[in-house]
């Protein structure tokens, strides 16, 4: 079975009614209006997408592009960890999304990022790499120090343990901000 056809039908199973028309709105420009006017499901929207070539396995800004859209920060993040690792995740396998304070930190934590994530857990070897990808954005190094965490952790990728981990590098602050 096709990984990507699994992660389609995954979505489709996901969105609402009120989503499905929201996606159907914005391919207003890509497919025919008879053709749209059709569609009863994720899946059908999808496989006209597929057919007519917007997306696939090894393209897919434009469904990205539409699921941010519609605001569902959850299937893009699956979405770019199929990209990421060639294979689809369980829901379950991936972090809450109302449990990613990564903009709050990203915001507050500087220079001090490798501490945070050595409280976190995450080895020398990984935080070298992130580095490596981004010499010279600190900003960038963090986001994807904490977005490995999370892929790591997965579900058990808690903002208690965000918390506590700040706390423990005497970032009091920065925790006291991803509290609220």
């Amino acid at each position: 079975m096709d990984p990507f056809l699994a992660l389609l039908l995954s979505f489709s199973q996901r969105l609402s009614a009120n989503e499905l028309t929201s996606l159907k709105f914005l391919c207003r420009d890509k497919i025919g209006k008879r053709k749209l006017e059709a569609v009863q499901s994720g899946m059908e929207l999808f496989n006209i997408l597929l057919e007519q070539q917007l997306i696939a396995s090894n393209k897919v800004s434009f469904l990205e592009g539409l699921l941010e859209n519609i605001k569902r920060e959850d299937l893009v993040l699956q979405l770019k960890q199929f990209v990421e690792d060639g294979k689809v995740k369980s829901p379950d396998d991936l972090p809450d999304v109302h449990e990613r304070p990564i903009e709050v930190i990203c915001e507050n934590v500087g220079r001090d990022w490798k501490m945070l994530m050595r409280k976190l857990g995450m080895s020398e070897v990984k935080m070298e790499r992130i580095v490596a990808a981004n010499p010279f954005n600190l900003q960038e190094q963090l986001v994807q120090s904490l977005r490995e965490w999370q892929n790591w952790k997965g579900k058990d990728a808690k903002v208690l343990d965000l918390i506590k981990a700040l706390r423990a590098c005497k970032m009091n602050l920065v925790a006291d901000r991803v509290e609220h």
